[in-house]
């Protein structure tokens, strides 16, 4: 099995969503790939409508119409077929950061697009997230992995503000890497309270996707006194 985390829009390799040691190799016939798709399709389906807690391996070869035993064949236990449902979610849930401004960049138009993308592959996988949170109680193992992810994304961001600083545009008496850690924080506990915690307006109606976009922006570029933003 391929082990190569994916990369990055700066190079740098972010780490995988779970373990890939423990996984089998894919099956070699073209029906034993379908079923453990469809495996890995159901899995998704009922941790996102069980929970991970109180899902059972007969829920999840039931909804993909195999037998109980066929899942033996590609999967340990329940820890496994999470670690195949997060492996497959996750080229969608990668997203830019804040990645390298270019000279001729508007760095707030950039900003806003690295909060855009990374707000709309939260809300993509929601149900995916909060599973995520739930398992991160549970399992330490998938807990660090997902702490070295959430890692790796500071860093990049945090190098996208240090390259702010060297053109002028961001504050340079901050030190880019605890400001990546707030400021990512904060669009990451946002994202959560929206998508997942189902935080509402004072009118009692969602919260706004295209304000949501906006405030964090606004967010960012004041902490780092982006020019206009001072």
């Amino acid at each position: 099995m391929d082990t190569t985390a994916p990369e990055g829009t700066d190079g740098e390799n972010v780490p995988p969503m779970a373990p890939l040691s423990n996984l089998r190799e894919p099956p070699a016939t073209k029906r034993g790939a379908r079923t453990r798709a469809a495996l890995v399709k159901a899995a998704r389906k009922v941790f996102e409508r069980d929970g991970y807690l109180d899902t059972r391996l007969t829920d999840i070869t039931g909804e993909a119409r195999c037998a109980a035993g066929s899942f033996y064949t590609y999967f340990a236990n329940k820890e496994e077929v999470l670690a195949a449902v997060l492996l497959e979610a996750q080229e969608d849930m990668l997203h830019p950061g804040m990645g390298r401004v270019q000279g001729a960049d508007d760095p707030y138009a950039v900003l806003e697009a690295s909060n855009r993308a990374y707000l709309e592959a939260y809300r993509r996988n929601a149900k995916l997230m909060a599973l995520l949170e739930q398992v991160a109680q549970v399992e330490p193992e998938f807990r660090g992995f997902r702490s070295r992810r959430a890692d790796a994304f500071i860093r990049r961001n945090a190098r996208g503000i240090a390259d702010l600083q060297v053109r002028g545009v961001a504050d340079r008496a901050v030190d880019p890497m605890m400001a990546s850690r707030a400021l990512s924080g904060m669009v990451s506990v946002m994202a959560y309270n929206a998508f997942v915690a189902g935080e509402r307006q004072e009118d009692g109606a969602p919260v706004d996707f295209e304000e949501l976009v906006s405030t964090v922006t606004r967010l960012w570029a004041n902490a780092l006194r982006f020019p206009g933003h001072r």
